[in-house]
């Protein structure tokens, strides 16, 4: 009688092949995901930069919180922390005097691929 079927030695090269594969191919993937948080960080914070500076052109003062400036509608809605994936871990930073939000930057800890620091963004 003739058994068809593979054997445990085919079966185990497949597998290490397939694991060499994976091993090549997971860290550029995790690389790629780090790259695009860090990008849409960036963007985010174009965006929310650029909100505050049209604020304070138009009023003369700046915000006096994030959530202003989507009352106001100088943005729909107030983007997400692509690092923490929240929306409330955004750092302030105030006007002289405690007038207002002069900058905004991300609550994030850690280093960038430039290796600088996320919160010095």
């Amino acid at each position: 009688m003739l058994r068809r079927g593979y054997t445990i030695i085919e079966l185990l090269v497949v597998l290490a092949a397939i694991a060499l594969l994976l091993s090549v191919a997971a860290p550029r993937y995790v690389r790629h995901l780090d790259t695009a948080r860090e990008v849409a960080l960036k963007r985010n914070l174009q965006v929310l930069r650029d909100s505050i500076d049209r604020f304070h052109a138009d009023h003369e003062r700046y915000p006096s919180g994030l959530g202003e400036l989507v009352q106001r509608r100088y943005i729909r809605a107030l983007p997400e922390d692509p690092l923490t994936s929240r929306h409330d871990t955004w750092v302030v930073v105030p006007a002289s005097g405690n007038a207002g939000i002069y900058d905004v930057r991300s609550g994030a800890t850690g280093r960038a691929s430039d290796g600088s620091e996320f919160g010095a963004w």
